[in-house]
C-alpha cells in the first residue's frame, strides 16, 4: 500500500494536469460541441478506462524492473523526478503562448456512444506521451525500505498510484463535457485565468519533483 505523503502528491500533481486545457480536455469538448454532451461523457469515461488499462500495464512491467536492480529503480525514480520538471517548465513556458490562442473544438462526425468510448481507450492507450508518461511519473512515488519491499507490495503501489492519475482527470472532463461550448467560452474570455492556471500547475509539479529528490537525498545519507 502506498503511503499517505505519495497518495496526496500523485493526486495532487493529477489535478494540476488535468486542470489546463490540454488533448484530453480538447478531444472531450470536440465531442460535446460536435455531436452532444453525452458524446462528451462517452469520450471522457473512454479516456479514463484507457488510462486505467495503461496503468495496469504499466504497473505489471515496472514491478519486474523493480525487482531487478536497485540501482536502476533509483535511476528511474531520479529521470522520474526530472520528467515533472520537464513537464512543469513546458507548462510554464507554454501558458503566454497558449493564453494568446483561442481554444476550440474541431468538427467531429457524429458516432454512437459506445463507439465513442471505444475510440477515447484507444486514443488513450495509442498515445506514446501517455505510456512515457506512465513509465516516469510513477516510479518516483513508490517506496522501498531499502530494497526489502516484496514484488506484490511494488505492484500494488504502482496499480494504486497509476489508477489515481485518471480518476483525477474525470472531475475536469466532466466538467468540460458538462458545459461544452460555455467552457470554451469562459476559457477563451479569462485569459489571463488560463495563463495563470498553467503557471500555477507547472510550479506544483516543478515542487513535488523538487520535494521527491529531498527525499531521496535524505534516504541515501541516513
Amino acid at each position: 500500500m502506498p503511503p499517505l505523503d505519495s497518495i496526496l502528491a500523485v493526486t495532487l500533481a493529477g489535478l494540476a494536469l488535468s486542470a489546463t486545457p490540454g488533448p484530453s480536455m480538447l478531444y472531450v469538448l470536440s465531442r460535446t460541441v460536435g455531436q452532444s454532451r453525452s458524446a462528451g461523457f462517452a469520450s471522457a469515461l473512454g479516456l479514463c478506462l484507457g488510462g486505467m488499462l495503461l496503468a495496469i500495464a504499466t504497473a505489471w512491467g515496472l514491478s519486474s524492473v523493480f525487482m531487478t536492480s536497485d540501482e536502476l529503480v533509483l535511476a528511474l525514480k531520479y529521470l522520474g523526478a526530472a520528467y515533472l520538471v520537464w513537464l512543469g517548465l513546458g507548462m510554464i513556458r507554454e501558458a503566454r503562448a497558449n493564453a494568446r490562442e483561442d481554444l476550440a473544438a474541431t468538427e467531429v462526425v457524429r458516432r454512437p456512444l459506445a463507439h465513442i468510448m471505444w475510440q477515447g481507450v484507444l486514443v488513450e492507450l495509442l498515445n506514446p506521451k501517455t505510456v512515457l508518461f506512465f513509465a516516469l511519473f510513477l516510479p518516483p512515488f513508490v517506496t522501498q525500505d531499502r530494497g526489502t519491499a516484496g514484488a506484490g507490495d511494488v505492484t500494488l503501489q504502482l496499480l494504486l498510484l497509476g489508477i489515481l492519475v485518471p480518476l483525477t482527470a474525470i472531475p475536469a472532463d466532466l466538467v468540460v463535457a458538462w458545459m461544452g461550448g460555455a467552457m470554451a467560452r469562459v476559457l477563451n474570455e479569462s485569459r489571463k485565468a488560463r495563463e495563470a492556471m498553467a503557471w500555477a500547475a507547472g510550479l506544483v509539479l516543478i515542487g513535488i519533483a523538487a520535494s521527491l529528490v529531498w527525499d531521496r537525498l535524505q534516504i541515501a545519507f541516513t
